[in-house]
This record gives C-alpha cells, sequence and structure tokens, in this order.
C-alpha cells in the first residue's frame, strides 16, 4: 500500500502541537510496517534552518488567481516531501504570529495543497490514499474530485482526519478565485460556511472517509456544543467518520531511556523519579523546605481551549493547597501575561517558561507528581498519554480522548489511572485536585496509581493497524 500523509507539520521537522507527533509517528510506524509510506509539507524556514535537504530537481506551478506561483520539490531521506515557496513559508512562524493568523493564509494553504498534487505528478508517487490532516490540507480531496479528476488519482481513495474542529480554516470569499475551483462549489453542501469558505469542510465534503482523535470526540463533533456549526453536516457524513485514538512515541518517550532525564525508572522500580523531581525543582528554583510538596505541572498551548481561564482563576486555591507548579507553553497573549502575573505572585511556588522547549518537556513530565489537563474540549491529547508513560497522574475533564484514555481514580476499588471531573469550572477542577492531593498522601496508595498507569499500553501500532483498515476500506469503495 503506497500512503501519502499530507500534514501542515510533523516532528522531526517542525511542530507547533500534538498534530506533528501523530504525522511523524505514522509515518515512522508505516515504515515499520513495511509499507509505501511518504510525507509531504510545506519548506518553512525552520526545516531549512535544521535539516539538510536533496533539491529532487522537480518544480511545481500552481494557477493562483491571475498569476502562477512557482516552487521546488526537496526531500529528506526516502520519504520525506517538502514544498519550497519562500513567499509562503519563508517565515519566523508556521500560521501566524501572537498577534494573529497571517492575512494571506488562504493563499499559503492553497499553494500547498495543489502543490502537493503537483508534486504526486511530479514524482510520480501514484498513492493508493492520500491521508490528509487539518484545515490546511483540506482542499485536497476536494481537488481531487474536481480539477484532477482526470490525472492519476482516479484509484487514490482520500481520509481527512479532524485533530481539532476549532481550527476549520475560514477566509473571506474573495478567496475563492485563488483556489480555482468551480464557483458552484460555493453553497451551504460544499465549502460555504456562514458567507465564508470552509477549507476543513472541502476536505469533508470530498474526502472517502473521515476520522478524528478519539471514539469519544468522534461522537462529540456530531453535537452543537462541540460542533462548531459543522455537526449538522457531520451528521450527514456519520457513516464514514471513525474515532481513532492517538498514541505517543514510545521509543522518544521512554523514562527507563530518555536521555534528557537525571535518573532512569520503570514501572517496576520508579524510585528515579524523585531524583528527577528533586532536580527539576532545583532547575525552576521552587522551595521545598524539606517536606514532600506536590508538583503539579502543564504543558501545552496557552488557550482557553485547554482549560488555561479556569486554570487562572483556580491558581490562588491551588497554591493554597500546599503544590508547586510549572508550566511549559506559549499561546495567546493576555493567557501568557496573566500566569506570568501568577508566577510573580507566587515567586519560589510557579515556575512559568514560556515557548516549547522538548528537553525541558521530558524533565517536566518525570519529574513532576500531578499533569493537569483542565480542557474546554480535548480531541484526544497527548499530554496525558506521555504523562502516565512517566508515572505522572493527570487531573482533567471528563471530555474527548481524556475521557477515552483516563480510568477516574476509586479510592474504596484502589483502582484508575488519573482523576476526572465534569463541569467546566474553576471549582470543579479544585474539587479533583482535592481528591488527587488526598491519594498523593497515601503512599501505597500513590505508588499503585503510579505503577498502574505506566502499565498503560499507548503505543502507535495498535492505532496504526485501525488506520491501515480504514485506508483499504476506502480504497476498496473508490476503486468499487
Amino acid at each position: 500500500m503506497k500512503i501519502l500523509i499530507a500534514t501542515p507539520e510533523a516532528t522531526p521537522y517542525i511542530k507547533t502541537g500534538g498534530l506533528a507527533d501523530v504525522t511523524g509517528a505514522l509515518l515512522k510506524e508505516y515504515t515499520k510496517m513495511d509499507l509505501q509510506p511518504s510525507i509531504v509539507l510545506p519548506l518553512y524556514r525552520q526545516i531549512r534552518e535544521h535539516f539538510k535537504l536533496a533539491d529532487t530537481g522537480h518544480r511545481v506551478a500552481v494557477p493562483m488567481g491571475n498569476r502562477t506561483v512557482s516552487g521546488s520539490i526537496l526531500s529528506h531521506g526516502r520519504s520525506a516531501y517538502f514544498l519550497e515557496c519562500d513567499e509562503f513559508f519563508d517565515r519566523s512562524d508556521l500560521y501566524g504570529t501572537p498577534g494573529g493568523d497571517y492575512p494571506d493564509n488562504a493563499a499559503r494553504f492553497t499553494f500547498f495543497a495543489r502543490a502537493a498534487l503537483e508534486a504526486c505528478i511530479a514524482l510520480r508517487l501514484e498513492p493508493d490514499v492520500i491521508h490528509c490532516n487539518d484545515w490546511q490540507t483540506g482542499l485536497i480531496p476536494l481537488y481531487m474530485k474536481t480539477l484532477y479528476r482526470s490525472n492519476l488519482f482516479s484509484r487514490t481513495a482520500t481520509l481527512m482526519t479532524i485533530h481539532n474542529l476549532g481550527y476549520q480554516g475560514l477566509f473571506d470569499v474573495s478567496s475563492l478565485p485563488l483556489t480555482g475551483l468551480p464557483a458552484e462549489w460555493f453553497n451551504p453542501e460544499g465549502i460555504e460556511f456562514y458567507g465564508k469558505i470552509n477549507f476543513l469542510k472541502a476536505g469533508l465534503v470530498a474526502s472517502d472517509s473521515i476520522t478524528t482523535v478519539s471514539n469519544t470526540y468522534a461522537k462529540e463533533i456530531l453535537t452543537p456544543e462541540y460542533g462548531y456549526g459543522l455537526d449538522g453536516f457531520l451528521r450527514k457524513r456519520a457513516s464514514v467518520i471513525h474515532g481513532i485514538i492517538n498514541g505517543i512515541d514510545t521509543d522518544e518517550w521512554d523514562p527507563f531511556k530518555d536521555t534528557f532525564i537525571t535518573a532512569k525508572y520503570g514501572a517496576t522500580d520508579f524510585s528515579g523519579k524523585k531524583v528527577c523531581k528533586n532536580d527539576l525543582m532545583r532547575e525552576c528554583s521552587l522551595s521545598v523546605h524539606g517536606r514532600d510538596i506536590p508538583l503539579l505541572s502543564f504543558i501545552g498551548r496557552l488557550s482557553a481551549q485547554k482549560g488555561l481561564d479556569i486554570l487562572i482563576e483556580a491558581a490562588d486555591d491551588i497554591m493554597a493547597a500546599g503544590v508547586n507548579v510549572i508550566i511549559l507553553g506559549k499561546g495567546d497573549e493576555e493567557i501568557q501575561d496573566n500566569i506570568l502575573s501568577l508566577a510573580r505572585r507566587h515567586k519560589g511556588r510557579m515556575f512559568v517558561k514560556i515557548g516549547y522547549d522538548e528537553a525541558f518537556a521530558h524533565r517536566v513530565y518525570a519529574g513532576s507528581d500531578l499533569f493537569v489537563m483542565p480542557s474546554r474540549y480535548e480531541p484526544c491529547g497527548l499530554g496525558q498519554l506521555i504523562a502516565m508513560r512517566y508515572g505522572t497522574i493527570p487531573v482533567a475533564r471528563r471530555t474527548g480522548g481524556l475521557e477515552d484514555t483516563i480510568t477516574d481514580y476509586k479510592p474504596l476499588r484502589g483502582s484508575g489511572t488519573g482523576f476526572l471531573f465534569d463541569d467546566y469550572r474553576a471549582s470543579s477542577l479544585e474539587d479533583c485536585l482535592g481528591r488527587a492531593l488526598c491519594a498523593y498522601m497515601d503512599k501505597q496508595r500513590w505508588r499503585k496509581l503510579i505503577s498502574g498507569a505506566m502499565a498503560q499500553d499507548f503505543s502507535w501500532e495498535r492505532s496504526a493497524k485501525e488506520y491501515i483498515t480504514l485506508y483499504a476500506d476506502a480504497i476498496q469503495r473508490k476503486r468499487g
């Protein structure tokens, strides 16, 4: 099976969030399975600066309105391809700055979508399936049904993965000529969405199969609360919507052999975790005063979707409960400012690092006792999977993939892998954390919790096999 993964980001090349982990891991897993996978991304400035790429000698030319935009196809290894267009991708950030999205994102990812198909033609890739990811690739399935219908894609199936329905790629109708799509596609059953063009909807309209990244989220997006205006349309396509839980790279995220952490440890002997915690607190200048103070951490995008608003509201009460806190991430400027203000107020008890630091993230996962994810919604979430792998117990809202992957702790049974709460309120988060801190005080129970969490299997092998099954089904339906 020849598989092309089209994505705006993928590890190890470029990452802003979990999407990169997913696509990079799938490429790696498919290679292990002896399939024929390849991946295509925009050539961002950061990729050019950190990887030595080869010029394939092929170029692409993409009609865009009244002009044609050209680019080159570069490669890394045997399976990664990059579409070079400095006008669109030679920038400091991927999608925008903290002040907002780039105003020409419609043009940038129109180019990427068509250039990806032009690259298939130039390189003679002839994929059996193209796996598209998020709105930045949403035009690809629709192009294959329209402008590229008579090309080599007549037998190629498409699968569209929704990593987060909250990001749909909405643009003014004035961008329609850039896409080259026939005007009749701008209608409520097509790519129109409340008077705008919706790039993600284009992929959902035209793809042969649709997935999202957990079973619960696959159901949630069919409801008005989580559907972001597309729930009615998605209910019409419910028969081809599937939930496949994300995995993690268990080679990269392994406390037994992690080169970023001070002391290695495993599920049967996690004494090294205490060493990691002590070193992390010293690194972050957190005071302990000789007491066993629980260490709570957050790693992720600093946005309301991730529950930062209720975390900020609860922060003073959380600190009063006697915990130390580490926050790593970047995102909304107002939220960043509020968190930095909290850190100044609780100096020596709270440490904040704005940005993303891979090595530091490993140390935080290994050295923390608790990992908080109070998300308003969470399609899957990778943080809780990594945290459990490192024996760090998640405290999370019962939504999406968090509900699918965390078993709420039952003290009478002594069973569970974390702590869940339902209502999206600061008080609910505080109550849930209170339950966790009570369990933390009982060292025998806490050791059992850690062992149970670390025993969970979140490897990519199972998920990759589920994707392969869906690919095969989509290919069979495509070819009749």
